[in-house]
């Protein structure tokens, strides 16, 4: 049970309803979105999701099903269960296209029922009806005529009738070119048809010098159509032959059309398929447009959902800004919420939200929310919102919201969805606050579940200490006075009024008489909700930054540990390298030594042979200590212009200027004060060798860098465009040796930033790219290191 009748407008789902019958391509499926109802059975609700679901995927998966010819067979089926009628050519050509579309949606299932289990299933039943398309194919052509072949009588009356259209053309041809000769037509004029009769046109004051009959006469009276005597009786002809091949061709018509007669039954069932189908296409394509999924759904009252965003937003903020979501959980112990909160804070729109939500899925919709969300099934939704007064009823405001109040107490229970909107407004704040604290006490009492809103401090309090209820306050930045849109389960709301008020200009002394007339128990109790909402917003800043440090501390732990593994590695090679360098310094001392020993004994010991063997040994010596002992470092002197780096860093920039002992560097986009004995050569041997080449060759590498930009925007570039910048700024920047680079992109759809990636991965001079921090650009931009 839904209630009340008009529940569908107050809700917003008339809304739904009308974009989903745009999206539908028939008007046999327009119906069935009209006629779409709210179901309190789990397995038909379920069943129809599955549908959609599928739908939905095979739509993301860009596979080839069909899309055209979902055509409307109502009046096809009026008109041809009755004896005698016949469908036109042209809509029999639709007809078979509809039976195309049907022989290829029924293949297609079939050969993909593993990834489409559900769509498979529905189509399990249906006939292809090859017999009829087929004959309907063979008589009428693609451009809805009946062929010359679908009789051969039909063939022989449209030969016949060929012949003598010409004949009379030849005859008309001569006519006119006598006539002409003869000065009686008008200048231009060609002949022409008229009631189905090839005429002359002739200026009136000569139309007695032509023998024959006048059809029909210009505007200006001027230009007489004639048909000429000679030409009656084939005229005659033709009009005879053309009622003669309409006659058959009825006749094939009418053939054609029984044989749908005698298989109507078949077709109902074949054309309901098809208006299913394009019904359920209709409804995936509203979930694409809302990026609504199918949530964890269960044969029970259940709602728990996260990043839940109200359909009719989503449309009406489209291309403007965010819908904030909705997160909102009720549980079997606690199945009532007590929304509270300032006013234009969004208590309406999380109630509207739950019931829209809930009853769109209900009516076998798939809703905008996160995938990982639950939801069940409620026999009942229940709905007291906005002005009801009735002058008919004789029903004010108030009555009416307590008449929608009796109904509830009567019909409401464990399966039942209750929302009701500034619960006991309308009438005493001290009396309505108290009826409305029954009514919520009892709806507790059976369980219901629902969502409330008020601005009764009573309620909240009640909310506070009753077990089977909670309270749930719509957030407001009391420094800004502004709402925030976001629900908070927990903790009551408070409406801000007084603040609000202040912010307007009321005077500060009537304020103050304002919260003394409240009292203190009141104003206290608002004073501590706002007191928690502030300390909740400080909370959540100090976490954001706590986040931001941890990320931080993560990264300069990733940086530290690779600097010490490269440390390390670097550490092992040199070790690794002088060890193979001593060894070779022994080997080649071992062999000196042995070779002077050897010399001695061959020529005994004579002095002048130990002197040169001596001399040798000492020759040795030198060597060794002049491969060995480190040679005295060579200042080396910067100037403007040069590529530098921080000792022990990557990036590397440009010098602009020198000031003393310090320099004025550009890394990147950043200018700083960097002190001389701090910096660093950055460019390799190799690259000024490059650079004096290139100087020689007429190009100014200096000219180059003060002119060149880390920074390359390609958004809104296409795709070969874009490219080519790409490959210039590279090149560009591999030459300068620019360490850090940033390529604007954009997000969009991602094809221009796979585009860019893809190109990097082919340069070998790149170290490494990723995307920018979040919170300047993320995944829109692209940030380059060179090796």
């Amino acid at each position: 049970m839904v209630y009340p009748d008009n529940f569908e407008s107050k809700i917003g789902f008339d809304f739904v309803r009308n974009r989903l019958i745009q999206f539908c391509s028939s008007g046999a499926s327009q119906r069935l979105a009209e006629a779409m109802q709210f179901s309190s059975s789990f397995e038909e609700v379920d069943k129809e999701l599955n549908l959609v679901k599928e739908f939905k995927d095979l739509f993301e998966r860009s596979l080839d099903f069909p899309s055209n010819h979902f055509y409307d067979p109502q009046d096809w089926f009026y008109r041809a269960a009755i004896e005698g009628n016949f469908l036109e050519a042209h809509e029999l050509r639709q007809f078979s296209l509809a039976l195309d579309t049907l022989q290829s949606s029924i293949i297609f299932l079939k050969k993909n029922s593993e990834l489409f289990p559900h769509l498979f299933a529905l189509s399990s039943d249906v006939q292809q009806q090859d017999v009829i398309r087929k004959s309907i194919n063979e008589k009428i052509d693609d451009a809805s005529h009946v062929k010359d072949n679908a009789s051969s009588e039909l063939g022989r009356v449209r030969k016949k009738l060929r012949d003598e259209q010409h004949t009379v053309r030849r005859m008309a041809e001569q006519i006119f070119r006598m006539a002409v000769s003869e000065k009686w037509v008008p200048d231009g004029a060609l002949p022409t048809i008229r009631d189905g009769r090839v005429v002359i046109p002739v200026l009136a004051e000569h139309k007695r010098r032509l023998k024959g009959f006048v059809l029909d006469e210009s505007a200006t009276g001027q230009t007489v159509f004639m048909e000429p005597a000679e030409m009656l009786d084939a005229n005659n002809a033709i009009r005879e032959l053309e009622h003669a091949e309409r006659r058959e061709v009825i006749r094939i018509l009418k053939e054609l059309t029984n044989t749908i007669r005698l298989a109507l039954p078949e077709l109902n069932i074949a054309f309901s398929f098809l208006a299913r189908l394009d019904f359920i296409r209709a409804k995936a394509k509203m979930a694409l447009e809302l990026r609504a999924v199918k949530p964890i759904f269960i044969n029970q009252p259940a709602l728990h959902w996260q990043q839940a965003k109200h359909p009719v937003l989503i449309y009406t903020f489209k291309g403007k800004k965010e819908v904030i979501p909705l997160n909102i959980k009720l549980e079997e112990d606690a199945a009532m919420l007590l929304v509270s909160g300032p006013n234009a804070g969004g208590k309406s729109v999380c109630l509207k939200t739950v019931g829209l939500l809930q009853y769109m899925l209900q009516n076998g919709l798939l809703i905008p929310l996160a995938d990982y969300s639950t939801a069940g099934v409620f026999n009942n939704i229940l709905l007291d919102i906005g002005d009801q007064q009735s002058i008919e009823n004789d029903l004010s405001t108030y009555s009416s919201h307590l008449q929608n109040m009796k109904l509830f107490l009567q019909r409401a229970n464990q399966h039942s969805l209750v929302l009701m909107d500034e619960l006991g407004s309308g009438t005493d704040p001290n009396f309505g606050g108290a009826i409305a604290e029954v009514i919520l006490q009892e709806l507790v009492k059976r369980k219901v579940w629902g969502v409330a809103t008020t601005h009764y401090y009573n309620l909240k309090l009640f909310a506070a200490n009753a077990s089977g209820i909670r309270n749930g306050a719509m957030r407001f930045d009391e420094k800004i006075l502004k709402p925030l849109y976001q629900l908070e389960i927990g903790k009551p709301g408070s409406s801000f009024a007084l603040e609000i008020a202040k912010n307007i200009g009321l005077p500060e002394t009537l304020l103050k008489k304002a919260e003394a007339v409240v009292g203190s128990d009141l104003a206290g109790y608002e004073k501590l909700a706002r007191e928690l909402e502030a300390e909740k917003q400080l909370q959540e800043s100090k976490s954001r930054d706590l986040q931001q440090k941890e990320k931080q501390l993560q990264e300069l732990q990733i940086k530290y540990q690779s600097l010490s593994d490269e440390l390390n590695s670097k550490k092992k090679i040199i070790i690794q390298k002088a060890k193979e360098e001593a060894l070779q310094l022994l080997q080649t001392t071992n062999k000196e030594i042995e070779k002077t020993i050897r010399h001695i004994k061959e020529n005994k010991a004579e002095k002048k042979e130990t002197l040169k063997v001596r001399k040798s040994l000492q020759d040795l010596t030198r060597q060794v200590s002049k491969d060995n002992l480190p040679s005295p470092e060579k200042k080396i002197v910067l100037r403007e212009g040069d590529r530098v780096r921080l000792i022990g860093q990557h990036s590397s920039g440009t010098i602009l200027e020198i000031q003393g002992k310090n320099a004025i560097v550009q890394f990147g986009e950043l200018k700083t004060v960097v002190p001389l004995q701090k910096l660093e050569e950055s460019a390799q041997p190799q690259q000024k060798e490059i650079a004096t080449r290139l100087k020689q060759s007429g190009i100014n590498v200096l000219e180059k860098q003060t002119r060149f930009s880390p920074v390359l925007d390609l958004r809104g570039k296409r795709g070969e465009e874009a490219i080519q910048l790409l490959e210039v700024f590279l090149d560009d920047a591999i030459l300068l040796a620019a360490g850090q680079l940033k390529i604007l992109h954009g997000k969009g759809e991602g094809i221009l930033r796979k585009l860019v990636r893809d190109k990097l991965k082919t340069y070998k001079a790149i170290a490494s790219y990723g995307d920018e921090h979040i919170e300047r650009g993320g995944d829109g931009v692209t940030i380059v290191v060179l090796k």
